[in-house]
């Protein structure tokens, strides 16, 4: 009889505490079938459990930002080294270069080392704003005391629901006893003293749980606010340096250009003209050369070819040639002084031939101009 009774005794306390499980669901969700369940604690626990979890997925997020960004300070750092370099061995090759031919790739390399330092300049303002707008702000709220105190006020709140599920037990325990004792009076007194408790407990468990999802709530929110301020931050920041570099690299170009087209351009017309030419010799004189039979002929007959006038010219007297930039001319003849005559917009006469570049094609719109 006495190991049935043991045996029983054993079987009741599994059943409560089966209940127990059911209604906490292991330190959990609750079960509005059990008459201990508090429906209001069941949600206050679940929304805290939420605000647990996103509050710890958003840390951990600070957290790789900060991390991310600290990693690209670094390599930064390192790039703007080597930039600065650069720059340094840029302009000292400008400053020093003793080539014969010119100084234009000298400028040229001045002007480089110039932009690269600019552009390394802002490049270190831009890490200086990863460090100071977005991982510093970060990584005090991530190591903050709002955090941890709301932290430590949700683990409070699980320790004294976990001994809330121990004393549910304990009710139920002496339950049991006061059905088997026959209305024992110690036993009833035991059993009052116990649920007394257990109401005393959840009592400071509702309380302490709605000050924990409060703390967890403004949290939240801050963290919500302060990591999407922060990845604006970033993305201003470098778009900001984005921005400079491009207006740098810019004036960069248009100087470095300008210097390549002094090296390849060939002269111009209107730097010929300024030397002086001999004037053009007239019709007559040209005809005597071509009946003459001397061998020294400073006029040559050519075939006729057409060509187009790079610059403008304004004719001085009746034997010259007025063109104007575009012109097309059909070239018969050039002089050994530099002039050329030939025939445009129905006129003819002489001009001087570096004017005009040999073209063996034309478009067809321009043809009828030429007579």
């Amino acid at each position: 009889m006495e190991a049935l009774w043991k045996q029983a005794s054993r079987i009741k306390e599994q059943v409560a505490r089966q209940g127990v499980f059911k209604q906490f669901g292991a330190g959990a969700y609750g079960n509005p079938d059990n008459p201990f369940t508090d429906e209001s604690e069941v949600k206050l626990h679940q929304r805290l459990e939420k605000l647990y979890l996103s509050t710890r997925a958003a840390k951990h997020f600070q957290r790789d930002i900060v991390r991310g960004v600290e990693g690209y300070i670094v390599t930064g750092s390192k790039q703007m080294e080597i930039g600065n370099k650069l720059s340094d061995d840029s302009q000292k090759y400008g400053i020093e270069n003793t080539c014969t031919s010119g100084n234009t790739l000298s400028r040229a390399a001045t002007y480089f080392g110039k932009a690269r330092s600019l552009i390394e300049k802002e490049r270190g303002n831009m890490l200086k704003a990863f460090g100071t707008q977005v991982a510093e702000p970060l990584r005090a709220m991530v190591m903050g005391a709002p955090l941890e105190d709301a932290r430590h006020l949700a683990q409070r709140y699980d320790r004294m629901r976990q001994e809330a599920d121990a004393q549910v037990v304990e009710v139920s325990r002496r339950q049991n006893r006061v059905r088997e004792s026959a209305g024992n009076g110690e036993v009833i007194s035991k059993l009052e003293a116990a649920e007394y408790k257990l109401e005393e407990l959840k009592s400071n468990m509702v309380g302490l749980g709605k000050e924990a999802v409060s703390a967890m709530a403004a949290v939240e929110g801050q963290q919500q606010r302060l990591t999407l301020q922060r990845l604006i931050a970033l993305v201003e920041a470098e778009r900001a340096y984005h921005q400079r570099v491009l207006e740098i690299l810019d004036h960069l170009e248009e100087e470095m250009v300008s210097e390549r087209q002094k090296i390849e351009a060939p002269p111009t017309p209107a730097a010929e003209s300024y030397m002086p030419m001999p004037p053009p010799p007239s019709y007559d004189e040209v005809n005597d050369m071509f009946a003459s039979t001397s061998a020294d002929q400073s006029v040559n007959s050519v075939d006729f070819f057409l060509g187009e006038a790079l610059d403008s010219f304004k004719a001085e007297s009746e034997f010259e040639l007025n063109l104007s930039v575009g012109d097309i001319v059909i070239v018969r003849k050039i002089s050994s002084n530099g002039w050329a005559e030939g025939e445009c917009k129905g006129k003819a006469g002489w001009f001087p031939h570096a004017y005009v570049e040999r073209r063996e094609r034309v478009l067809a719109s321009k043809v009828p101009h030429i007579f």
